[in-house]
């Protein structure tokens, strides 16, 4: 059964859990793998849908928090950005970048999540420690992840709005409002040139084993929400008067 609310008086990181064996990358959990063996296969060829289940559990649960209180937990939030990892591969060389530093963000999360229990924990700590910003932190891997999370919206937004058979434009959008006003210059150039390697939109298509219409149906649910989980995170950001232009 998964957890998603966590209720405390408290923001105290819960030290010293019991270990839970971590879940591999692009795996839900145990709801997802323990289903019969046809079903896996056909998530494994199809992977916008697992990704669309677990942000719109995500979305509910959220509106659950908002209703009841409580709290998000990171392990959750860790399983289900995990899924998304598998998109930014479906896009091939251009975005190899952003992959490597989402899995490597959500795999440090996903660590976190065995001493801390909540996002609001993982802040707080950084808070009290003064290493929000300081590179490696948990707070400034969120961020990331949030900002990973936010450029798959912003691409599927695009991929909507135009019928064209290449997707530069649509991925260069998405990535200016996104991600690049808070990379350097050099890391802007190298995913601004390798927009030329990316798939057209019926590779695309095919990678991710859609119809034209399948995938826009998915992609609105994705959009749909995500939106919420982002909105939940920057709030955690700014009621600690952390600014978001970082």
């Amino acid at each position: 059964m998964k957890r998603y609310l966590f209720r405390s008086s408290s923001a105290q990181s819960l030290q010293e859990q019991p270990h839970r064996p971590s879940p591999e990358l692009f795996v839900q959990d145990s709801a997802m793998t323990t289903t019969s063996h046809a079903e896996p296969n056909v998530r494994e060829q199809k992977p916008l849908s697992p990704v669309v289940e677990a942000f719109e559990d995500l979305a509910n649960h959220l509106q659950r928090i908002d209703i009841d209180g409580g709290e998000l937990r990171l392990d959750t939030f860790c399983d289900s950005c995990s899924l998304v990892s598998i998109l930014f591969s479906c896009l091939g060389l251009a975005f190899k970048f952003a992959e490597s530093e989402y899995v490597s963000k959500v795999g440090s999360l996903l660590e976190a999540s065995k001493r801390h229990k909540t996002l609001q924990n993982i802040l707080d700590l950084d808070v009290a420690n003064g290493t929000v910003r300081t590179a490696g932190s948990h707070s400034r891997n969120l961020r990331r992840v949030r900002q990973g999370l936010d450029l798959i919206r912003a691409l599927f937004e695009q991929f909507l709005a135009t019928d064209d058979y290449s997707l530069r434009d649509a991925a260069t959008t998405a990535y200016a409002q996104t991600c690049a006003p808070y990379h350097t210059w050099a890391i802007r150039t190298a995913v601004y040139a390798g927009m030329y390697a990316l798939p057209s939109r019926d590779q695309l298509l095919l990678n991710l084993c859609e119809t034209d219409q399948s995938a826009e149906k998915k992609m609105r649910r994705y959009i749909n929400a995500s939106l919420p989980v982002i909105q939940y995170i920057d709030k955690l950001y700014v009621s600690r008067n952390i600014s978001l232009d970082w």
